[in-house]
């Protein structure tokens, strides 16, 4: 006997909204989704103690003696995911006549900016000085921000900020402004090209050669600020902010393995269609599309926050 869900979902809508990526959305490699996905919402992650990997015991062991014991600690947190979802009503006098896929590309719009909203939340997460504990941040002001070439040193900056993690990041995010900033840097021009930096642009993959990381993440994203109604007004996603992060995408909740962040994800993304018999004269079509997500920080000192690298 079938089963009356009160939201069908269909397996076409589905394939669009799983298989549609914005390819300037960098959230799912930033946090990386659980792969695979959680069986229920609520789940458990552990929040180690970092000084049960760092300190030495006595690991001599007499001919005859017991080795010595030691206990590793965790904090256990509970959490569940949220659900984030959007809907489009499309009437079906539009459906009828349209010379493209109306519901395919509701769909595909309706993902997308779902998919913008997760970005914004990862972005607020991940440049926001309070994720990250005293010491693993600092804030450049005046002269010491990359704007200012003839005295600010983004090598030196970004060099001492990857020392202070106990494991050593391998991820840098940054916002597309300071990013086009310290690509043209003299200093790192010098540092890349080996000229006296008065010209060159570095790209990715020399940054990331430079200071030995694995993958340089730029964020370049825009949303409307703008009340809805009112006149547009454009900002980035991602602001005027670098962050380095320790990132295992390996890690899940449950393994033990220490990586800076996550995203839990419930199931797959949600998308179907359902009829709206009073909407229109003809009636309608609902369209949905969402995902069952929560992003966690779980080791918020394996990352370091450079605030507001430029003004």
């Amino acid at each position: 006997m079938g089963v009356n869900a009160p939201f069908p979902v269909d397996p076409v809508l589905t394939g669009i909204a799983m298989s549609y990526r914005n390819a300037r959305l960098i959230a799912d490699r930033v946090l990386p989704r659980l792969n695979p996905p959680l069986e229920k919402e609520q789940f458990k992650y552990q929040k180690f103690t970092k000084e049960d990997g760092f300190t030495i015991p006595d690991t001599k062991v007499g001919r005859k003696s017991v080795p010595n014991e030691v206990e590793f600690t965790a904090e256990e947190i509970e959490s569940s995911t949220e659900d984030y979802g959007l809907d489009d009503v499309i009437p079906n006098k539009d459906v009828d006549n349209a010379s493209h896929d109306p519901i395919g590309h509701a769909a595909e719009r309706l993902t997308e900016l779902v998919h913008l909203d997760r970005e914004k939340r990862v972005a607020d997460t991940v440049f926001a000085a309070a994720t990250y504990p005293t010491g693993n941040k600092k804030t450049i002001s005046g002269t010491d921000q990359w704007s200012d070439t003839a005295n600010s040193d983004p090598v030196v900056e970004i060099s001492d900020a990857l020392d202070v993690p106990l494991i050593r990041p391998n991820v840098m995010i940054i916002g597309r402004s300071p990013f086009t900033y310290l690509s043209r840097h003299p200093k790192i021009a010098k540092a890349v090209h080996g000229n006296s930096g008065d010209s060159g642009i570095a790209n990715r993959r020399q940054i990331a050669e430079l200071f030995e990381l694995e993958e340089i993440l730029v964020g370049e994203s825009h949303f409307n600020t703008a009340k809805k109604g009112q006149t547009a007004s454009y900002s980035r996603v991602w602001g005027k902010h670098c962050s380095l992060i320790h990132r295992d995408q390996l890690a899940r909740n449950d393994d033990g393995r220490i990586t800076f962040g996550y995203t839990a994800q419930f199931g797959a993304i949600v998308a179907g269609q359902m009829d709206e018999p009073k909407m229109g004269l003809r009636g309608s079509v609902r369209v949905r599309s969402g995902e069952s997500v929560k992003e966690v920080i779980a080791a918020a000192d394996l990352g370091y926050f450079l605030q507001n690298v430029i003004p």
